[in-house]
């Protein structure tokens, strides 16, 4: 995290935090094959992204989805390295994102919706295909491999 990548003007963090930020994104993430370095805001914003994605009706195929996700896995595993006062800060955020991923999505049948990795255990409510790929009255092409029949709350629309 950069100071120029800061949240909010109120709060400033010392160069220690920083610091402590850096490297606890540092331990959980790999930046491989010259790939630009994740900072604590640009998680934040992937997710919210996703989020938004989600929200107006998801329109990739579900290993997609979990691909997507990768930033809200990364969130999680580098959360309990952050400072404690950089988490106070950015919990309300992270949490609001959350609320709103839960609100977009349905939880799988017959699974627990809370404990670790939830948001891999959801399906998007709205699902957006091209028509000409809504073959299957089911789930979607893309969705098919889905262990269970599509619920009633998920729609699907072209």
């Amino acid at each position: 995290m950069d100071p120029a990548d800061s949240h909010t003007d109120e709060i400033a963090l010392s160069a220690e935090e920083y610091d402590a930020v850096r490297a606890a994104l540092a331990r959980v993430t790999s930046t491989g094959g010259g790939a630009q370095a994740h900072s604590l805001n640009s998680l934040l914003a992937q997710w919210s992204a996703l989020v938004d994605e989600v929200e107006e009706g998801y329109s990739w195929c579900a290993p997609e989805l979990d691909h997507d996700l990768s930033c809200r896995n990364v969130l999680a595993g580098v959360w309990s390295l952050l400072p404690s006062r950089v988490r106070a800060i950015r919990q309300p955020e992270l949490d609001c994102i959350d609320v709103r991923y839960r609100r977009a999505t349905i939880p799988w049948p017959d699974r627990p919706e809370d404990g670790a990795r939830w948001w891999t255990w959801r399906v998007p409510r709205r699902l957006e295909v091209e028509t000409a790929e809504q073959r299957d009255p089911d789930w979607p092409l893309g969705w098919e491999m889905m262990p269970f029949p599509r619920p009633a709350s998920v729609e699907v629309v072209t």
